[in-house]
């Protein structure tokens, strides 16, 4: 089944590129700041990704994937870190088109930013020896803090709205890891993680899912506030 890989990147992103045009959401407004969100998680995440299959701390299962690969990264994991983010955003901001009062209070959302920024670092640092660990948990910490300096109020409304993202996120991450077919289609070395899974995901995916989206806000969000 080559073409699995395929179908999940597709299918995460056919809804939500049709629903841009909804006459009440214009999602299509915000396609110019989050092209250049996802230029930046290209800038960050695909160097990362080469670097660590090519040190096998994961890889991909060539039987889920058509078998084009770009400096050892098959053609979808490029198109993953498109349709993913894109979704992803879509989805941020259908939830507060619909639901515009939610948020948490900017002292709960700071407080809790700030014990989720320190808790990454630690974890990072006490991980020294587990690269994706390290990488991962240190550049979520250094996002919540740039966050919580610079835009809290994306915060506020985005620890509620990836709570409801968990649930997209452990049916593609956990068709992904394996949890619904015979073999995973991306591996992970679990010495180089805390090899701590949620059915079978790795407790680092959901951190790396955090930062990927958060980056997308904040680029967002800048640029609002240089239009306005």
């Amino acid at each position: 089944m080559n073409y699995l890989y395929l179908l999940i990147n597709l299918g995460s992103f056919s809804i939500p590129f049709l629903y841009s045009f909804h006459p009440k959401l214009k999602f299509y407004k915000l396609w110019k700041p989050l092209f250049f969100g996802i230029l930046i998680n290209f800038i960050i995440f695909i160097p990362w990704d080469i670097i660590f299959t090519q040190n096998n701390i994961w890889g991909f299962n060539p039987y889920y994937f058509l078998g084009i690969t770009i400096a050892n990264l098959p053609l979808e994991e490029y198109l993953f870190f498109i349709c993913i983010p894109y979704a992803c955003v879509f989805t941020h901001f259908a939830l507060l088109h619909y639901f515009p009062k939610l948020e948490l209070k900017q002292k709960l959302s700071s407080k809790l930013g700030l014990i989720l920024s320190l808790s990454f670092f630690c974890i990072a640092t006490y991980n020294w020896d587990k690269w994706y660990t390290l990488i991962d948990f240190l550049l979520a910490s250094i996002l919540l803090l740039i966050a919580l300096i610079k835009f809290p109020e994306i915060l506020q409304r985005y620890f509620l709205t990836f709570l409801v993202m968990l649930i997209p996120f452990f049916i593609v991450n956990g068709v992904l890891t394996g949890s619904f077919i015979q073999n995973e289609v991306v591996w992970y070395n679990n010495q180089e993680n805390l090899s701590i899974r949620m059915f079978t995901i790795p407790i680092e995916d959901a951190v790396y899912a955090f930062s990927m989206i958060l980056i997308n806000l904040i680029v967002i969000h800048f640029y609002k506030q240089k239009v306005q």
